[in-house]
């Protein structure tokens, strides 16, 4: 699964879950996407579903991205 990343911009009904303006991690899930939901690791620490509205995306410089691992050799 590709992961990148995404901030929150709403967290209603999931107040204790995400956190809005936070950086949070995104696992790639075709099926989710189809239904306008993306797979989120919360706050919690595991991997949820949530509306995909509820994020935007973000565009991290190269640095950030190898600081994460996130760049693939």
């Amino acid at each position: 699964m590709r992961k990148y990343f995404m901030i929150c911009v709403d967290n209603h009904g999931y107040k204790s879950s995400l956190e809005i303006r936070k950086l949070y991690e995104v696992l790639s899930d075709k099926v989710a996407e189809k239904h306008h939901q993306l797979r989120v690791i919360d706050e919690s620490g595991e991997d949820y579903l949530y509306p995909d509205q509820f994020f935007a995306p973000v565009r991290l410089p190269n640095i950030t991205k190898e600081k994460l691992d996130l760049v693939t050799a």
